[in-house]
Order: structure tokens, then C-alpha cells, then sequence
């Protein structure tokens, strides 16, 4: 995590009994991170209380906790809230009803760095999409530095949060969506016929694609890399495929006229 992050204030909230009531008062809360040596006490009934509500626990060296709350005395734990609440997915479906839309659903498999999920919603917005899919785990969250990076554009983008992604395409699939991975070794993105209900399936910044989410995939789709580096930032390839997914969707017509 950053420090800017947090340059806030008003993402951290430090403390044993603030951290308790913003658990108990349903404030959307990205992760509680504890110092090491502190899960006991108090600290370890609020702690139990975050995991009933499937809030992920991080331990943290003291220092870096005593650097992110900026002075604040935090007392071994604190909370780091996110910039808006996370919906459902019921809630993206829904919202492509009241467009009268196809679902055009943007799913991350741990996407950790915090500019390449602010971008990523910035585009998705602009280009149409209904909502975003992120993990619990292993991934970044809604957090002052995504907010930003965004411009604003979080605050039209519906972001849920799920335990599994696998399990999670499962759910898309049973609605009636078209699931494409972005990887290497696919199709070219554009030789495809990417209209109607769809998931588009972006990997992590250094692993890509996870095995198992790989396999879930209907179709893999490739970017062309015609320089020495055979790989794009996760956020400018996500950019790159919206858009064929929005020309395709609503019938613009390439030069060729594909």
C-alpha cells in the first residue's frame, strides 16, 4: 500500500473502538489490518467480528501501520474504508435491464495495483460497461488512490466484490453471459463476434490470468505484439478491448467495414 493511498485521513480509520463501530455500523470497509503480536483481546473480538461480515484481515509490521495512520494512535488495528459502497452483482444486472442493454460485465482476476483499477473503471465507464467484478483477496480494493485515479467515474460504476471469481463466471455463465479472457495465445480480438450478454476477463498484472479462471473462459482473446515486449499494461489492454466490445455493440463499422 501507498502512502498517498491514505493522504486523506478519512480512508483510515484508527483505533480499537472507532474500527468497531465502523464494522458494526455497516460502513463499507476494504480490509482491517492488524499489527503482528496484537491478535488478542479486544483486538481479536473485533477482528471476529470483521469475519462474520467477510471483511479480509491483513497483518502488518507496527511501523508500517504507525506510517498509513500518520501519527494517529491506533492501538494494533485499523480499518481502511472504501471510497463508496460495493454492490451486488444482481445490481449490474439490473442496470443493464433498466438500460434495456445486453450485460457488458468487466471482471478483474487480482488486479493489485491501484492506478490500473482506477483506469480500468474510468474506461469502462466511458465505454459503456454495465459493472466491474473484483476478488476479496489478493487484489486492490475502492481506495482513495483507485478513487482518484478514476476520475470520479466510480461514483456511476457499480464495483462487487466476490469471494471467488471462479465461481463468480460460474454465476455469469447461468445468466446468459459470453465469457472472454484477455491472454496470450488466443484469438485475435477483432476476428471475434463480441455482441450480446458478455464478461470481459482481465488478469492480474504479473501472472495474467489464473489457471482455473483461464478454463472457465468460452474464448481467449489476443492483442497483436508486434514490438520486443510481448506484453501491455493490464489497464491499456482492458482499454483496448472495451472498445472493440463497445464499436461491436453498437454497429460501428470498421475501415474495412467489419
Amino acid at each position: 500500500m501507498l502512502r498517498e493511498d491514505f493522504e486523506k485521513g478519512s480512508d483510515v480509520i484508527a483505533g480499537r473502538n472507532p474500527v468497531s463501530e465502523a464494522i458494526h455500523s455497516g460502513r463499507a470497509i476494504d480490509s482491517i489490518l492488524v499489527a503482528k503480536g496484537e491478535l488478542n483481546g479486544s483486538v481479536k473480538v473485533i477482528v471476529a467480528k470483521a469475519k462474520d461480515k467477510k471483511i479480509p484481515i491483513k497483518e502488518v509490521d507496527r511501523k508500517k501501520l504507525d506510517y498509513l495512520c500518520g501519527g494517529a494512535v491506533h492501538q494494533g488495528i485499523a480499518a481502511i474504508a472504501a471510497v463508496k459502497e460495493y454492490a451486488e452483482v444482481e445490481d449490474i444486472f439490473a442496470l443493464a435491464e433498466s438500460r434495456r442493454e445486453q450485460p457488458f460485465i468487466i471482471v478483474l482476476d487480482e488486479i493489485e495495483d491501484a492506478h490500473n483499477l482506477g483506469a480500468i473503471i474510468r474506461t469502462a465507464e466511458c465505454a459503456g460497461a454495465h459493472g466491474i467484478i473484483i476478488p476479496k483477496r489478493r487484489a486492490v480494493g475502492l481506495n482513495y488512490t483507485v478513487g482518484k485515479a478514476s476520475a470520479g467515474a466510480y461514483e456511476y460504476m457499480p464495483v462487487a466484490r466476490v469471494t471467488n471469481i471462479v465461481a463468480a463466471l460460474e454465476e455469469l455463465k447461468e445468466k446468459g453471459c459470453w465469457i472472454y479472457g484477455a491472454d496470450m495465445d488466443g484469438s485475435t480480438y477483432a476476428e471475434n463476434n463480441l455482441k450480446g450478454a458478455c464478461a470481459l476477463v482481465i488478469g492480474s498484472e504479473g501472472r495474467g490470468l489464473g489457471r482455473l479462471v483461464r478454463e472457465k473462459c468460452d474464448v481467449i482473446l489476443s492483442l497483436p505484439m508486434c514490438g520486443r515486449i510481448n506484453s501491455l499494461n493490464a489497464s491499456v489492454a482492458a482499454g483496448i478491448l472495451m472498445y472493440e466490445f463497445t464499436r461491436q455493440r453498437l454497429g460501428i463499422k470498421s475501415v474495412n467495414g467489419g
